[in-house]
């Protein structure tokens, strides 16, 4: 029997983060509301870049999120280095790929393990799953510490990376003294990256097992992401968006904006996102959804036992999505590794500016695509700066998926604590990142 009265009023959902809220009101069969609400104080990190010489602002803007830093600070150097004309080398590439590729691993295991398994194995958080899952506790650390040393190595830390700057790095790997100590430290950060394929393993063999509890929901929207011609997109590209009817469009980085079409709505403090649909999603899922061509084969190989096929319609599948991209930058940094070892590491000098104009950069984050513009004055000083961050890109496609699932969890009879439980990991599957979403400020001045 179709449930008729629903009163939820989630103040906040937690095992995210920041603050969002759900509201429901079902009256006799009547759905008189479902909001996903956003009411966080705006972050105006914008404005604090104005006036700030080149060399400061990725400094600045990596503090927009303690979890995305790595992403902000690449996104934030790329489009300096396009408003600069300065052209990195091919050893800084690849360390910047190896960065990204950590703080993916790091953050898709925090998620997956710390954030969404407690729902799936019937638990309110990781907390009592240390008495009831010991060992599977234990592995998630192992892997999370693995994240950290892995980007620590590249970066000189995993949180607000302090070694990549506009033409490069300051210090070599693990801030080795020489190439010869550098080469060391990429070795060993090889070997532990390949030390932590048993645990992957019992991952693999745990979400197998935990998959039946995922939610069975379906609705067709937009995936965008970025499209590399050199990996799976992440580090680098143009932007690829997919219609559900499979058509595939690239766009410029350049020409963000006409992708990403930023819009407010009262329920938001972060503005709302759409592009050729009412909403569209960004995210592992959509990159998958985009570019599983190009993942690892051995990322495939966990995709076809988990048995995930793109594409994947079902935005809870997005933690399965994250851990096949575990596998997937995993292995590809093992292999940008043996690149490095094999052309030799060197002790290069900072590119140069070669002009100062306007630039943009885009980069992949765990929550999905993120874009960064600035421009320069002659000194090298900041006049304009334009961040989109992934989640408030989501935040519509939340909504439109609440407003699929919600009728469809009232014919189905399931109960109101029921109901706000498959609201509440919804949320969660989107792993977001509210307090760095929010940006719009509505001011209104009386006399």
């Amino acid at each position: 029997m179709p449930t008729k009265n629903v009163n939820i009023d989630v103040h906040h959902v937690t095992r995210v983060e920041g603050h969002g809220n759900i509201v429901v009101n079902v009256t006799d069969g009547t759905v008189e509301k479902c909001e996903w609400r956003v009411p966080e104080a705006p972050r105006f990190f914008e404005a604090m870049v104005r006036g700030r010489h080149y060399s400061e602002v990725a400094r600045i803007t990596s503090r927009i999120c303690g979890i995305c830093s790595v992403g902000h600070t690449l996104a934030s150097i790329k489009a300096t280095e396009e408003a600069l004309g300065i052209t990195i080398s091919k050893q800084t590439d690849l360390l910047r790929r190896i960065l990204k590729h950590a703080e993916n691993f790091d953050s898709h295991v925090l998620h997956v393990y710390f954030l969404v398994a407690p729902d799936l194995l019937g638990a309110p958080s990781v907390f009592p799953l240390a008495a009831t899952h010991t060992e599977v506790v234990k592995r998630a650390l192992r892997m999370k510490r693995l994240g950290h040393e892995w980007a620590s190595t590249i970066g000189g830390r995993s949180t607000h990376p302090n070694k990549a700057v506009p033409g490069g790095f300051t210090n070599l790997p693990d801030n080795a003294n020489n190439p010869r100590e550098a080469a060391k430290a990429l070795e060993t950060l090889k070997q532990k990256i390949l030390d932590m394929v048993p645990d992957a393993v019992e991952t693999f063999k745990l979400l197998g097992d935990l998959a039946p509890n995922i939610p069975t929901f379906e609705r067709p929207t937009e995936y965008i992401g970025l499209v590399d011609d050199v990996e799976y997109g992440l580090y680098d590209g143009k932007i690829g968006c997919l219609l559900p009817d499979g058509t595939k469009e690239i766009v410029e980085i350049d020409d963000y904006r006409s992708v990403t079409n930023e819009y407010m709505t009262p329920l938001s403090t972060a503005k709302y996102a759409k592009h050729k649909m009412e909403s569209y999603m960004t995210g592992a899922l959509a990159r998958i959804n985009i570019n599983y061509d190009a993942l690892h084969p051995e990322a495939k190989k966990i995709a076809e036992g988990l048995g995930f096929s793109a594409p994947c319609l079902n935005p809870y599948f997005n933690s399965i999505a994250q851990f096949i991209e575990c596998i997937n930058s995993a292995y590809m940094s093992v292999g940008y590794i043996d690149e490095l070892l094999e052309i030799g590491i060197k002790d290069e000098p900072l590119a140069k500016p070669t002009k100062f104009g306007k630039g943009s950069g885009a980069t992949e984050v765990p929550r999905g695509i993120l874009f960064h513009e600035y421009e320069y004055d002659k000194d090298g000083f900041c006049t304009m700066g334009n961040c989109i961050i992934p989640t408030n890109q989501n935040h519509a496609n939340i909504q439109h998926d609440f407003d699929k699932l919600l009728p469809e969890l009232l014919e189905a009879g399931k109960s109101e604590k029921e109901i706000e439980l498959a609201l509440e990991m919804l949320v969660r599957a989107y792993d977001p990142c509210i307090s760095c979403s929010t940006h719009y400020l509505d001011v209104k001045f009386t006399k």
